[in-house]
């Protein structure tokens, strides 16, 4: 008797922005010809929302214009038709600037995602595990992975496509890590619901998180004052009152040293300036050929780019919508908000009260504050990916993923493939997202993490052929 070998099975851990656009490329690539099961695990009820658009507050939008939104490289404003189509917007009175652009709510961008993937799932074509993976096992070239209720999947494939770990708390505020208004990561739902409108908080970070939160308690009514504290004090920006085409060319004659690259971007800079355009359009450069000015780099000049120029790499290249750009204004001009240039010293419990002693940029005299709220914003823990989620600690301990040598995720090779501690390229173990841009460089933009799904989308389909072509399909029993 004749019977075909089953399909080779790729799963995806992690079904956020990332690991659900590479299931819908990889879907769109293989083509009706159905040439594998391609199996999701991710635990939220619905695909592609993730940290980033799985928020349910009303205050938090896109931060990129909706005609630069899309899951499709070649279809850049597939998102902005999805808002005429839904009528998204007719609901949402202040979604577009004064100029007329559209930042809706960042959950309307989940709605679109799953939108779009619903034909997938509804076909059988993606398989959605509501689950949580405990274990990942290399097992004779496979991968077997047990999930939490105790399945167990052995797949050909894998692509590691997992969130960006919780923030690490500043080591002066452990004392009091047990008290209820100190919000270690405000990126859990309903993680502000604690804090009072008379509350006065302090906002560790000043980040696009830090704005988020800001905007948020202003959207509840919360009326106390803010600080916000970094060590450099700089805050997020906005965009430009006018579109402006990307400026610059940083690529033509590559560039070998941090410092050479900062300078040519400030010489840029004021070359711009003198023809009367804003900072935003070089930037917008830099972003666009990053991963090739990345590439160009060594391992040491890439890790002093990390150290050095991120801050302000981070304030310029990540900016926030218009309206919540407005409400952070507002409260500077009002005085409930007040930046600093400054970093925790010691946090104590004070009568009920939280005493906390800042050490401000400059100045020798340490600052003492009162407060009733700490939210910590100050990005991913980066460093720690790899202990952030057991089957992660369990692929490190057997030497089959490693920390990247930038300290800024896992560690892959250019066709995405995990790199392990003996420096081991792993031909089936994919890492997708942000996670992979200690090699790709330029990674945190929905541009470009659509842009690196599509390409382990295809190095996943190439894999796949070449399976296909290296054994017979049908088998005699």
């Amino acid at each position: 008797m004749r019977k075909l070998r089953p399909l080779p099975i790729v799963a995806i851990i992690g079904g956020g922005f990332s690991g659900a656009a590479v299931a819908l490329h990889l879907t769109r690539n293989l083509g009706a010809e159905r040439r594998a099961r391609i199996v999701v695990f991710e635990p939220r009820a619905r695909l592609g929302a993730g940290l980033a658009y799985d928020t349910a507050e009303p205050a938090h939008r896109i931060n990129v214009p909706a005609f630069k939104m899309s899951l499709y490289p070649d279809e850049p404003e597939s998102f902005a038709d999805y808002l005429v189509r839904a009528d998204t917007l007719a609901t949402d009175p202040v979604a577009c600037s004064v100029e007329g652009v559209a930042y809706p709510r960042r959950s309307v961008f989940g709605d679109y995602v799953a939108a779009e993937l619903a034909p997938c799932l509804a076909g059988g074509l993606i398989e959605h595990r509501r689950k949580r993976v405990l274990g990942v096992k290399r097992s004779q070239g496979r991968w077997t992975i047990l999930a939490e209720d105790g399945e167990v999947l052995v797949a050909d494939i894998v692509v590691l496509a997992v969130s960006h770990p919780p923030p690490s708390l500043p080591k002066a505020l452990l004392p009091i890590s047990s008290i209820p208004k100190l919000v270690a990561d405000s990126t859990r739902t309903n993680a502000l619901d604690g804090i009072a409108p008379a509350d006065r908080v302090l906002v560790v970070g000043n980040g696009l998180t830090a704005a988020d939160v800001v905007a948020a308690l202003t959207e509840r009514g919360h009326r106390g004052p803010v600080i916000s504290i970094s060590r450099r004090g700089l805050r997020s920006r906005g965009h430009p009152a006018v579109v402006q085409d990307p400026f610059g060319d940083f690529v033509s004659e590559p560039v070998t040293r941090a410092s050479e690259l900062l300078r040519r971007i400030r010489r840029t800079l004021r070359v711009a300036r003198q023809r009367g355009l804003s900072w935003h359009p070089v930037i917008d450069a830099v972003r666009a050929q990053g991963q090739q000015i990345w590439q160009a780099l060594s391992v040491v000049e890439r890790r002093r780019i990390a150290r050095l120029a991120r801050v302000y790499w981070d304030v310029h290249r990540f900016r926030i919508a218009p309206q919540v750009e407005d409400v952070l204004d507002q409260a500077i001009e009002n005085g409930r908000l007040e930046i600093l240039s400054a970093s925790v010293a010691s946090a104590t419990i004070d009568g009920g009260e939280i005493r906390v002693d800042l050490r401000q940029r400059g100045l020798d005299a340490l600052r003492s504050i009162i407060v009733d709220a700490i939210v910590v914003t100050t990005g991913p823990a980066h460093g720690g990916i790899l202990k952030s989620q057991p089957f992660l600690a369990g692929l490190e301990k057997g030497g089959v993923l490693t920390v990247c040598e930038t300290g800024l995720g896992i560690a892959c090779d250019l066709h995405a493939r995990a790199v392990g501690a003996d420096r081991r390229v792993e031909p089936n173990l994919f890492i997708a997202g942000p996670l992979a841009r200690g090699t790709f460089g330029e990674l945190m933009g929905l541009p470009q993490v659509t842009e690196h799904a599509v390409f382990v989308a295809l190095e996943v389909k190439a894999l796949l052929l070449r399976g296909e072509a290296n054994r017979l399909h049908p088998v005699v029993d």
